[in-house]
């Protein structure tokens, strides 16, 4: 069983923050169709842990979309999220697979970096090396910074997140 250094309860609750944040500015940029963000986080000598959150949208891509997510799964991805933004040590990845443009195209891939608490985005060719056995189907293209996934679309992360973020099955 993994074990975490103590953190204090306010940098939990700013990690927490951070971690829906994220979460919400990823959902505010998607557009129709099946997603799924992957995450792995490590800490110290501890073993990785990693959780999946596939997200589902439905919708003609405007602001009124209904963005659909599993609780348990969306409650871990938070989970291990606030946690390796909360640990400064920790390091991961994290990555967005997202329907390919048209149909039968191959899906896209952006990926960004977790170290000492911060998401970072990375360039095609950099997530290409780190997790292309694991999706060698894919199209791989750089990371958009977090924050402009939902800034850059037509709708802003307060009319996804909260209160009708997502919509539990």
């Amino acid at each position: 069983m993994a074990r975490l250094k103590p953190v204090s309860m306010n940098v939990l609750a700013e990690a927490r923050e951070e971690a829906y944040y994220v979460i919400a500015c990823l959902m505010a940029g998607l557009a129709p169709g099946e997603h799924v963000v992957r995450l792995g986080v490590c800490m110290d000598d501890q073993p990785s842990l990693s959780a999946t959150l596939p997200i589902t949208v439905e919708g003609a891509g405007g602001c009124d979309d209904m963005v659909e997510v599993d609780d348990k799964f969306f409650e871990n991805f938070a989970f291990l999220l606030t946690c390796g933004l909360a640990q400064t040590l920790s390091y991961g990845v994290m990555y967005l697979r997202s329907p390919g443009d048209g149909a039968g195209g191959p899906a896209m891939v952006q990926t960004w970096s977790l170290g000492w608490g911060a998401l970072s985005e990375l360039p095609a060719n950099v997530a290409a090396e780190l997790i292309g056995e694991r999706e060698p189907a894919a199209l791989f293209v750089d990371a958009s910074p977090v924050a402009a996934m939902a800034e850059d679309g037509p709708c802003a992360v307060e009319s996804v997140f909260p209160p009708k973020a997502y919509a539990p099955h």
